[in-house]
């Protein structure tokens, strides 16, 4: 039985939005709303400030249930229901998808350090960049999970979606490094057909009028490229959280807090993105263990595979990849791509 029926909760969905769209426009519009380079102790600021949010909402999660699940009769009615167990369980499903999607979200650093690199857009830009890619992102993770909350009423798309997964990781794993190539991207060939694009910056905006004609500038072709690559890897990560909780308020939320500490998380890191080679393999882990959630694990535990063990299997493989990579160091790691030297305001 579902925790938090959308037809009851409606109105903590359209608060929560609410409170999104403030907090973006406090962040472009007072904190950052002239165009400057983002030092690495503001990032780390903003990135305390994002996890401390998360963590302050999952603690008033866990107030909010232990007060309502005793006096909600549906639940109550639930043969062996327990209020503070199931306080708890939720408590610890939107921790546990946090980090997954936390850590998910390394893989959208690699592509933003690459998009950033290849288009040479100044530093001074790119928050720009990441605010609106992802706010764009944050539209599309919500009809994604929506499309998702409606799909796992079919438990034959649980055992699609954990195949996928399983696949997935194994993918992942074996993969080699690849170069990206945002020319041969179909969307951006097809924009290019009905909009000319210029290799001029103009400021921070992401069209210029030339010869009496708009033009995209290197700024939008990079968010268009952005936002498309976060298409793919929401196939990923959406489905990676369904496999913790099948409450999609809990999959809602912690997916847009790990979204939204996203940029932050990216100006900490771009310097030493290369460095967590050993990260790959274990994302790859997490989304096979998650896969087999899905298709065997939770059927095996009686439906529901234990949630505390499923949240110290994660942060061990992502603590485990972290400090390998830093014990054992690449020798052979490619130099990383000047990204926060400024570079000339021009594309070739």
């Amino acid at each position: 039985m579902v925790l938090f029926p959308f037809a009851e909760y409606w109105w903590f969905y359209g608060l929560f939005t609410l409170f999104v769209l403030l907090m973006l426009a406090l962040d472009l519009g007072v904190f950052h709303r002239k165009a400057h380079t983002v030092s690495f102790k503001e990032a780390s600021i903003w990135s305390v400030v994002w996890v401390t949010l998360a963590l302050v909402f999952n603690y008033l999660l866990y107030r909010y249930a232990l007060w309502k699940f005793p006096q909600d009769e549906r639940l109550l009615a639930i043969p062996n229901f327990n209020p503070d167990l199931a306080a708890w369980t939720v408590s610890l499903e939107f921790l546990t998808g946090y980090i997954v999607e936390k850590s998910l979200s390394v893989d959208n650093i690699f592509v933003f350090v690459m998009v950033f690199a290849y288009f040479a857009i100044p530093p001074k830009y790119q928050h720009r960049v990441l605010f609106y890619g992802i706010l764009g992102a944050l539209v599309f993770r919500a009809i994604f999970i929506a499309m998702g909350s409606a799909l796992m009423q079919y438990q034959w798309i649980i055992y699609i979606f954990g195949a996928f997964l399983i696949i997935t990781g194994i993918k992942m794993f074996f993969a080699k490094k690849e170069e990206i190539e945002p020319e041969k991207n179909f969307l951006i060939r097809i924009f290019k057909k009905f909009m000319p694009v210029t290799p001029k910056f103009d400021g921070q905006r992401f069209f210029s009028k030339i010869d009496g004609r708009w033009h995209a500038t290197p700024l939008f072709i990079a968010l268009l490229f952005l936002e498309a690559t976060d298409i793919i890897f929401a196939v990923d990560s959406v489905p990676a959280i369904f496999a913790i909780t099948a409450e999609s308020m809990i999959v809602f939320t912690s997916n847009i807090f790990a979204i939204l500490g996203l940029r932050a998380m990216y100006f900490m890191l771009a310097g030493v993105i290369d460095r967590f080679y050993m990260l790959k393999y274990g994302l790859a882990i997490v989304l096979v263990f998650v896969g087999l959630k899905m298709v065997w694990l939770n059927d095996a535990f009686g439906g529901k595979f234990p949630i505390t063990w499923s949240l110290g299997i994660i942060t061990g493989v992502i603590a485990l990849s972290v400090i390998g990579s830093l014990l054992f160091p690449r020798k052979d790691a490619p130099p990383n791509p000047q990204v926060l030297n400024e570079p000339n305001e021009e594309v070739s």
